[in-house]
């Protein structure tokens, strides 16, 4: 993508014949450019023009491109020291609410990813060309502005009204414009960039604090040409730390290989059946939105047919597999959190209840399946160490076993950290035969969390808390607190009055709640309250079922793979904190019960670790007072798990 369409001096700009720099808006337009279009440029052009003629100094750029949004900026006017991000609404005659979210969106992307205007004054100017004058009130928002509101008659008047709060520097707009832009889009805007046609390079940071991602498909490529060419069967294991960008990964090498090689019918798999759902319909809405708006015809059913085929829900690709010899039609497959496929057990157990007899782990099945290529295949697994968090989930080792006793020619690459890290792999004995048949590759792991664009050190910090190492959190947090908040409250009110003040533009808040913390229902928090996941994440403020609508509360398994912006997580006492460790129970019927065994405590463990890593911009933690009158709530259990968090450094408000 090019930076924009047209950019010039203003001065220069006014002197531009308006049909040549219509001309080269046009020829940098990536679609047929529409009637409608054009003409709204026209009346850009000949609005700017008009407003602009007592401006001698600054810059101006039509469409400039926000990649992590696929979308590009009307205009962007740099004048002294302040970035005027406009949006036109030719013809409109309100200032709407979708619109005014829109611009603040731009503004925030900039602010937040591109390098020369982290520290600079912004300005959200939107303008309806036929509204009637709106009262602005001119209000810093510490550099961001309060949105302003113009139209075809007043906007030099809004630009000179703002220019008297120059405090004397001037941006330099072409080192503006070419600084660094380090975006980190959710999982959801980046499936949808990736599926518009951007490449990863577009929509994902490459700074050196982080491995690149690009980095990452070159090595997972190579490993698929190495197999397409000498005929041969591989699998590679891509680790990383929460929020890394595993997802990202897998997304772009299958959206990539089945755009380049069709042959191979690559397709993204996942035992996650919420980001299954929230992912597919997330790129048909969008999908059918940019037909929409590029004057074309097409109906989500017909989206849909190809989005179904591109992510699909491994439990049914095992359903669909098992009454079938025949060669999958996919030679290059990617496994989404395959730490969580199913033991030998919850696989035959779930078999079972269809009436099919069926005896062994869903990571055999699956190598199984592919197996049966005559040719070459490719199996790329995507795995989160310290995450599995649900009964019957097998964990990197049964993949590791179905290699070592049954398809010991495979090709095996692997990151080093499944090695050294003991949360992907504790078997000494599988460590050792991986070591002498497997090869390691630097680039399939992601070592640093993107998910939080705002500091890197959030996993570690949640790393230190799980562990019960309060020292070692408050030591963290003291670095990352300005960048990425996190507060604890007692007041449910005060936490969701956070989170809606933190909000901006269609920014995305929630409320997310451990599965086991069915003690939190007297305060109106029932995690048993099932969501539509689709509806919670993509919904917008105004849908009772909405993320932002601070009603219903999004379990672990309904949110691990994805994320939002603010969270507020609400903390049960099933995972409470006293006398110095972390302590492990579950409610049933009219008690509490304590949790003995090791694996259902690491999936308690687990299940906070996910909730606790869900934000991207900041985290508060509700913790109730208890009753004292109610021994399902004992206060003294809350406090001391309150008190230990404090003790970690995080601030009460």
């Amino acid at each position: 993508m090019t930076r924009s369409y047209y950019s010039n001096t203003i001065s220069d700009f006014l002197t531009d014949n308006s049909d040549k720099i219509l001309g080269q808006l046009i020829r940098n337009h990536n679609f047929a450019s529409e009637k409608l279009q054009q003409n709204a440029w026209l009346k850009q052009i000949e609005i700017l023009k008009s407003t602009l003629t007592s401006f001698t100094r600054g810059y101006i750029y039509f469409e400039f491109s926000i990649p992590r949004m696929g979308k590009r900026v009307d205009n962007i006017l740099i004048i002294d020291d302040f970035i005027f991000v406009i949006e036109f609404k030719v013809g409109e005659t309100e200032y709407q609410k979708h619109a005014i979210d829109q611009i603040i969106d731009y503004c925030l992307d900039l602010q937040n990813f591109h390098e020369g205007s982290h520290h600079e004054k912004i300005i959200p100017l939107l303008i309806s060309t036929n509204a009637l004058e709106f009262e602005n009130i001119f209000k810093v928002d510490n550099p961001l502005f309060e949105p302003l509101k113009g139209n075809k008659n007043n906007i030099g008047q809004l630009i000179n009204r703002i220019l008297l709060l120059s405090d004397g520097r001037k941006i330099n707009p072409i080192k503006w414009e070419n600084s660094i832009y380090k975006p980190t889009p959710t999982i959801i805007e980046a499936s949808q960039a990736l599926y518009r046609g951007h490449s990863v390079s577009e929509i994902s940071r490459s700074d050196a604090g982080a491995i690149n991602l690009s980095k990452t498909t070159s090595c997972i490529n190579r490993i698929i040409e190495n197999s397409k060419t000498t005929n041969t069967k591989s699998i590679c294991f891509l680790t990383g730390v929460p929020g890394a960008g595993k997802t990202l990964a897998g997304l772009n090498i299958a959206n990539e290989r089945r755009k380049a090689h069709e042959d191979e019918n690559a397709v993204f798999l996942s035992g996650n059946g919420p980001l299954v759902y929230v992912l597919r319909e997330a790129l048909i809405r969008d999908e059918v939105q940019q037909a929409k708006e590029t004057g074309k015809k097409l109906t989500k059913k017909q989206s849909a047919i190809k989005a179904n085929a591109f992510i699909q829900k491994i439990h049914h690709c095992t359903d669909a597999n098992f009454s079938s010899l025949k060669t999958p039609q996919a030679n290059v497959v990617e496994f989404d959190e395959a730490q969580r496929a199913w033991t030998t057990e919850k696989a035959t157990s779930f078999m079972k209840q269809q009436g099919k007899d069926f005896n062994m782990s869903e990571p055999k099945f699956l190598i199984n399946v592919m197996n049966r290529h005559h040719n070459y295949c490719t199996i790329i697994c995507l795995v989160g160490g310290g995450q599995e968090i649900n009964t019957g989930e097998a964990g990197l080792s049964e993949w590791i076993v179905a290699l070592k006793n049954y398809y010991p020619n495979w090709n095996i690459y692997y990151s080093n950290l499944i090695i050294t890290d003991s949360n992907y792999l504790n078997d000494e004995t599988l460590k050792d035969w991986l070591i002498e048949k497997g090869k390691a590759e630097i680039e399939l792991h992601l070592s640093v969390s993107v998910r939080s664009f705002r500091s890197e050190m959030i996993s570690s910090f949640v790393h230190e808390v799980i562990a019960g190492n309060a020292l070692h959190a408050e030591r963290i947090l003291s670095e990352i607190d300005k960048k990425f908040p996190i507060r604890l409250t007692r007041d449910f009110n005060i936490a969701k009055d956070w989170l809606r003040k933190k909000k901006k533009g269609t920014e995305r808040i929630g409320l997310v709640g451990s599965s086991g913390g069915r003690r939190l229902r007297p305060l109106g928090i029932d995690i048993k309250n099932e969501i539509t996941a689709e509806d919670w994440f993509l919904n917008d403020s105004t849908d009772v079922r909405s993320s932002n609508y601070l009603e219903l509360v999004a379990t672990e398994f309904d949110i691990q793979g994805l994320e939002i912006d603010y969270v507020c997580l609400a903390w049960d006492i099933n995972f409470y904190f006293k006398n110095g460790e972390w302590n492990y129970q579950f409610f049933e019927g009219t008690k509490w019960k304590g949790i003995n065994s090791e694996i259902d405590k690491s999936y308690l463990r687990n299940a906070y670790r996910v909730l606790m890593t869900r934000a991207r911009q900041g985290l508060i933690i509700f913790i109730p007072f208890g009753e004292s009158l109610d021994p399902t709530r004992p206060k003294e259990l809350y406090d001391s798990t309150y008190n230990f968090l404090i003790e970690c450094g995080i601030q009460e408000i």
